[in-house]
This record gives C-alpha cells, structure tokens and sequence, in this order.
C-alpha cells in the first residue's frame, strides 16, 4: 500500500475544513467533507448536510462530474456501505472510476467499520487511511460515542477564577470571565446539540440559555433543566423564551401536578426519571436523550451538578474557561461541590489535551482520563 505523500495531507486538511462548515447541519450524522483531485487538481468537493440528505462523497462526483474517472478521493471519514437515508457512497465511487481514497479514519458506525475500505479494495481501488486521524478524531468525537453507545457526548463547561471558584460568595458570576470566552461559550451553545443545568442555576441567575450565534442550525438547541420537584417557574426567562427552542424539565416521580400543568401549558415538555437521594438520576437523562438522537451535551452547571456529572462517570471533556482573578476566602461555590472525592487517590483522574489564551482569559480542555484509557483499550 502506498505511503500517504505532503500532497495526501493537505488535501484531507482541506476535507476536514469543508468537513467543519457542517456545523450544526449534521446531527445525528458525522460532519463529512470530501474532495476528488485529478491530476494534482481539485474537480469536485462537497460537505454533508443532514437535510439535503446526500454525503459529501456524492456531492463532489456530481460537482466532478466524468473527470472522476481516474481521481483520487480525499475524505476524513470512511465512505458508508450500507443502505440507510442514502444509497452507499461505496457503490457511486466505484461506479464513477475513482481510482484511489485516501481518509483520515475508520468510521466507528458498527454498520460500517472497515467494511467501506474492504468494498473499495475488492473493486480494485487503492485506500490509504489514517491521514490525520487523529483532527478527524477530534471532529467527530461526539458521533463517534454515540454511534457506539447511543448516549451523547457530555462537555462540561466552566467560568472560573484561578483559585477555582465560580463564583462570589453570594452567588453572582458576572462576569468572572471576558468577552472573548464569552464568545466561545456561543459557539460553544451552537455545535451542542443540548444544553443541560440545574434548577438551582436558574433559581440563582434566571439565565435565557439561548444559542445567540446566529447561525444556522439543522435543530434548536435543546434546553434541558435537572428539576427533582419542578421548581422551575413559568415566569422564568427560560420558559419565557420557549420559542428558541425546546424545553424538557426532567423530574422525579414525585411532581406537583399542578406546577407541571401550567409549565406543560407554556410549551415544555415534563419527564418523569428516576430519582436518587433527592436528584434526578443524570444517566437516565442521557440516556433518554440519546433516545431523542441527541449526541452532544453541554453541561453549564453549579458545584452540585457539576460533581454529580463528574462523580457519576458521565462527563467526557471538561472546557474551563480561567479569568486572571482569585477570590480567595471559603466561598462556597467551586467548580464541583457535593460530598467532593475524600482522598487524593480517589479524585477524577484527567488528561489536558491544550491551553488557549483568550484575551486575557485561558481555555482549559482535558479529557476524563478513564474514558480516554477505555475508548483506547483494543
């Protein structure tokens, strides 16, 4: 098998860019964008968009047109084998004459799984994979889980001090953290699927929790709220603005019939989970979400949440966002509360994957180590 050459990698880049301006079109589906070069040039591109229904593949043969014939695909994810909303991208690329496919990555869909590779091999087309793999990793890490285990990929998100509180003692935040990361949060809102909190945040600041990017999204960002006895209140500027997108307000089995009847009538909708020691059981809402075809959560939480999350083994990345601020003192609102783990062996483990300085602010990402150790184990 030929070694992928500079040429290989700068084009599967060039995927994996129109890949991107799928964005919020996409899910449930991987964001997919594929290029056919023929005699160094480009003559077809395309990117998926869940709507209009065709893959990327097929859009670039039809932009290609006959000058497929003899070119090379560039993809960042395997091309599909099997019948679903679309025919097999397989089937189009063999048919159209394309000679060889380079691709970042095997698609991780059970359905598939090196069998689009295997398709193309025994019709006689050269396959190069695992040009950068691990970007288109890192692109589609939200259908990659779900695609395997139907639950959503979970972000929890964090504005802190340096000293790891997020907030002043009485409870306000605004605004711990500048502009720029509150930017980021927007765009943050925008390639979530679901944006999931607490009661208690609610209660304490009334936020609107809206995707205010302006961009165009396939679905809305659902807003879902962890409310054990439906203290949410239909006056809320959430409830309010249910016209930016759905409302679900998870509940124990204990509820009061009458709150839900009014919040019911305002438009959003009430579900009843399981219950623990007082709280909503956080699998069970992920994995009614994943139910919804939800495939990636944002978590923007206080301490108590934000520990259950952790606690729970529920939370895959972690994005904290660190104003240049200590406040010091024994406020009582770090980033995770709760019973906390009592010893240091016992804490959540995680792996920092990159820093980024936002004005004066810094971006934290790592991973929980565990899932990390586990999506790698053979």
């Amino acid at each position: 098998m030929p070694r992928a050459t500079d040429n290989d990698e700068r084009f599967v880049r060039y995927a994996l860019e129109l890949a991107g301006r799928g964005c919020g079109l996409v899910s449930p589906n991987p964001m997919v964008g594929a290029v056919l070069v023929r005699d160094g040039q480009i003559v077809g591109e395309g990117f998926h968009r869940y709507q209009e229904q065709k893959h990327a593949e097929t859009w670039a043969l039809e932009h290609a047109g006959s000058a497929a014939q003899g070119s090379t695909l560039f993809v960042n994810l395997e091309p599909c084998s099997h019948q679903g909303r679309t025919p097999p991208c397989t089937g189009q690329l063999i048919r159209a004459g394309v000679a060889r496919v380079v691709a970042a990555m095997l698609d991780p869909n059970p359905l598939v799984a090196g069998s689009g590779f295997q398709s193309l091999q025994a019709a006689g087309i050269t396959v190069e994979a695992g040009v950068c793999e691990a970007e288109a990793s890192k692109l589609n890490e939200a259908y990659g889980k779900f695609i395997q285990t139907r639950l959503p990929f979970v972000t929890l998100k964090a504005g802190m001090t340096l000293d790891g509180k997020i907030a002043q003692a009485d409870g306000r935040s605004q605004w711990i953290t500048e502009e720029a990361s509150r930017q980021r949060v927007q765009q943050l809102r925008f390639e979530s699927d679901a944006l999931l909190t607490g009661v208690g945040t609610l209660l304490a600041d009334d936020p609107l929790l809206t995707d205010r990017t302006g961009l165009p999204r396939r679905r809305r960002l659902l807003r879902a709220v962890l409310d054990v006895s439906l203290r949410l209140s239909p006056d809320s500027r959430l409830v309010r603005s249910r016209d930016e997108g759905e409302i679900l307000a998870f509940c124990g089995k204990e509820r009061r019939p009458a709150r839900q009847r009014q919040l019911e009538e305002l438009g959003v909708e009430v579900v009843p989970v399981a219950a623990r020691d007082g709280k909503v059981d956080l699998p069970a809402v992920l994995r009614e979400l994943g139910r919804r075809d939800v495939t990636s959560v944002l978590i923007e939480a206080g301490p108590a949440l934000n520990f259950e999350a952790l606690r729970s083994g529920c939370v895959d990345k972690l994005l904290c966002f660190v104003g240049p601020r200590i406040l010091g003192g024994h406020s009582p609102l770090p980033l995770a509360g709760g019973e906390g783990f009592v010893v240091l062996d016992q804490a959540l483990r995680l792996r920092f994957a990159s820093v980024e300085r936002l004005g004066d602010d810094l971006l934290v990402e790592a991973y929980v180590a565990a899932k990390q150790e586990s999506a790698a184990a053979p």
